[in-house]
């Protein structure tokens, strides 16, 4: 059965999430009823990452297998009808190696968090990023953010459900991106490692406005941090500012 990779666009909105549920929509679950219109039968797929509800994708990969010998693009299209109206795109396909895996096969995940600084309400941005009404310290966030950097136990933003084996993880980068605009300042968080937490981008970036609120000093970061307890982190922010930007193989299935 030939594999492909696919490279997913979805805005989390309508979603209770990645993964595939019963009762409830998911973007696995819109991809393989859209799978079973080409191919009548049950699919399953695999993703990079198991993104929350709300929380959007401009750089998913996932991996489905066929029994039809597809071209990429036709399959992509294919997709891409089907999936109709539901706000998820295949935006590139390629066929990979039978044993090629989205999630184990990949060494680097990079998420984007959007975060608006402005007393009006969001009107086209509303539900793509989380508006607070005060402003932010931009170098003061970025002081807290470099104390999260390297290896560490990460227990502190760690989502009590979390199921990872252990809280011990190695943060590449965290880069804190002000964007001033006529209407409010964009502040973007970069953020980069092979695996994450469940929950910890959102708990790193609610600890951090706390920090750029001057409610925290940027101190008050490391120390919650060698806490290794959930109840000294700060408050988790809300998923539609978080997106799944990209994922990284040792060699690029889209190249």
């Amino acid at each position: 059965m030939p594999r492909y990779a696919l490279l997913v666009e979805y805005h989390g909105a309508p979603f209770a999430g990645w993964q595939r549920q019963n009762d409830q929509p998911s973007v696995q679950g819109a991809i393989e009823a859209a799978l079973a219109k080409l191919e009548p039968r049950d699919h399953t797929i695999a993703a990079a990452g198991r993104t929350d509800a709300g929380v959007h994708a401009t750089g998913q990969v996932a991996h489905c297998d066929m029994e039809r010998d597809w071209d990429p693009f036709r399959l992509s299209e294919a997709l891409n009808f089907h999936l109709k109206p539901a706000p998820v795109a295949i935006v590139n396909c390629a066929q990979v190696a039978d044993d090629w895996h989205a999630r184990f096969d990949a060494v680097e995940r990079q998420y984007l968090f959007r975060l608006m600084s402005r007393r009006a309400p969001l009107t086209s941005d509303a539900g793509q990023m989380w508006r607070v009404k005060h402003p932010l310290d931009a170098d003061a966030m970025q002081a807290g953010a470099d104390q999260l950097l390297g290896q560490h136990d990460f227990t502190t933003f760690r989502s009590s459900i979390c199921q990872a084996k252990s809280p011990v993880k190695t943060l590449d980068a965290l880069r804190v991106e002000a964007l001033p605009h006529a209407n409010g300042t964009e502040y973007r968080f970069h953020v980069r490692a092979r695996s994450f937490l469940h929950n910890q981008v959102r708990s790193f970036v609610g600890t951090l406005e706390r920090v750029g609120a001057e409610a925290w000093t940027p101190d008050d970061v490391g120390k919650a941090l060698a806490a290794k307890d959930r109840s000294a982190c700060g408050p988790v922010c809300p998923p539609q500012g978080l997106y799944l930007a990209a994922v990284k193989y040792p060699e690029n299935p889209f190249a």
